[in-house]
């Protein structure tokens, strides 16, 4: 390996430690991608939630979605240090 790449391989890149904030964070981006998915065109295929008008798939999937986005964000509010 060259030198230049094994200098990049050492250093860690600064991840925030869990807090009510990170929490905050990654709900409410949670809340408004459960909130975009009630836009797509066939929101009740497969099984369906009790109390929502979604099925489990697409409550799965905007969760899931909802946790990538929080996590962008939380990383890109740590890396200009505001979080």
């Amino acid at each position: 390996m060259t030198p230049n790449l094994l200098a990049a391989a050492t250093t860690v890149p600064v991840t925030p430690e869990w807090s009510p904030t990170v929490a905050i964070i990654i709900s409410a981006s949670s809340v408004v991608a459960l909130l975009l998915t009630l836009r797509i065109e066939k929101p009740q295929v497969g099984p369906k939630l009790p109390g929502l008008p979604l099925s489990v798939p697409a409550f799965l999937g905007a969760m899931a979605f909802g946790h990538v986005i929080g996590i962008g964000i939380v990383l890109g509010l740590t890396n200009i240090g505001r979080l």
